[in-house]
């Protein structure tokens, strides 16, 4: 409890100092770089179409699902745990509408969807790409694209070459790949020696309230890759090992600050010792970034520039002081109260220590300040299975969701 009350804390402070610094002479650009809150979003009570599903869907998985988690087989306990989840996080975004929340949210002139059109040769989008990062040139490549590595645009191409191109069909993906944490993060617990709180943690990856985030954004589809990635490695395959490695290696052209995740992957493998398992992973990953190498993308070029890139711009006009610890309020947000609650009984939990140990060094690095809602969804999910070490779940299952409810809403996300 007194972890709740902290992170607790840190949310009425974080949000007390937004609203104090918006507009302060102090701080001229505050309006348009602190926001209000420490999320990223704008006051505005509302509701619509997905606030009865999300409120039935809230209701179901109080009522049932731990009681599901524990009964069913566990392929089933599964299969129903990602089906809710789907239905959790479209309903959460159903709530601003289906264009604002939905259709529209990866159509904005700085979304990846907005350069889709203009790369007919992905070769040469490839071989050009680390050239036109920086800002402030006639060719440079937009806010969103320029801000990760070409994987993540990649993927929105071969989408719209599939015939499935439009806001719609980016973010039906990101919704599907993103609820695939619902089974990544219990099946990577099992396989971990924990079959008994993989079961437990089900119902609160289902009804986790970083679900406002993963409908919709580009975040969500990352957060999806790599926590697959670190399931298949949990498997202890070699099958599982090379695939697991080849989504993570390719989760790292997804965004830079994926490379992070290697962190959770390593304290898998070593804490089951598997070796082989390690070493099948790093030569998969490897492999990826050779081929990203042979098409003329170095990912450690792309990075540095991409330093250079965010510092001619909004991050100046961030400070440091604040987000470092404001950056909390949006995670226990993210997280909801039940994690926060469960976190002193389970950070010896391998897989919990290792995100917290990625959330402490992205946090401390100064490359996240504000928008981390959805930045450290992928590190997030890794956290929920400390709520699986509470009594009483579905008292803390309400509280996940009406976490969720109360910020979707209140406030118009920007994600």
């Amino acid at each position: 409890m007194v972890a709740l009350a902290l992170l607790l804390t840190a949310i009425a402070v974080g949000f007390g100092f937004g609203i104090r610094l918006s507009g302060s002479e102090h701080f001229p650009g505050a309006p348009d770089t602190f926001g209000e809150w420490p999320v990223l979003g704008e006051w505005m009570p509302h509701v619509g179409i997905g606030t009865p599903l999300s409120i039935m869907v809230a209701i179901a998985v109080v009522a049932w699902g731990p009681g599901l988690a524990t009964g069913l087989r566990w392929r089933t306990a599964l299969s129903l745990g990602y089906a809710t989840s789907v239905g959790w996080i479209l309903s959460l975004a159903l709530i601003d509408g289906w264009q604002r929340g939905v259709a529209g949210q990866l159509t904005s002139q700085d979304e990846y969807l907005s350069a889709v059109p203009g790369i007919s040769d992905t070769g040469d989008f490839l071989r050009t790409f680390t050239g036109r990062i920086l800002d402030f040139q006639p060719d440079s490549l937009i806010t969103h694209v320029a801000g990760h590595p070409p994987g993540v645009t990649l993927v929105f191409v071969w989408l719209d070459r599939l015939g499935l191109s439009g806001g719609g069909w980016a973010a039906i993906l990101c919704v599907l790949v993103g609820a695939l944490t619902a089974v990544a993060v219990p099946v990577a617990v099992a396989a971990l020696g924990k079959p008994e709180l993989a079961r437990a943690t089900l119902p609160f990856i289902v009804l986790f309230p970083g679900a406002v985030w993963l409908g919709v954004s580009a975040d969500a589809l990352f957060a999806g890759v790599t926590a697959c990635g670190i399931a298949l490695l949990a498997l202890r395959t070699e099958v599982s090992a090379l695939v697991g490695g080849v989504l993570l290696g390719f989760g790292a052209f997804l965004s830079y600050g994926l490379a992070l995740i290697a962190v959770v992957a390593l304290v898998v493998c070593v804490s089951t010792r598997s070796w082989r398992t390690l070493g099948l992973g790093v030569l998969a990953a490897c492999a990826v970034v050779a081929v990203f190498a042979w098409a003329g993308f170095w990912w450690f070029d792309g990075y540095h520039l991409v330093v250079e890139r965010y510092y001619q711009g909004i991050a100046n006009d961030r400070p440091y002081w604040y987000w470092v610890w404001a950056n909390l309020a949006s995670l226990t947000l993210v997280i909801g109260p039940a994690v926060a609650a469960g976190l002193p009984r389970a950070w010896r939990l391998p897989l919990v220590a290792a995100a917290i140990a990625v959330l402490v060094l992205a946090d401390v690095s100064g490359l996240s300040k504000s928008e981390v809602e959805r930045i450290w969804l992928p590190f997030a999910v890794w956290l929920v299975p400390a709520a699986g070490f509470l009594p009483h779940p579905r008292r803390w299952l309400v509280a996940q969701a009406a976490t969720a409810l109360m910020v979707n809403h209140l406030l118009l996300t920007n994600w």
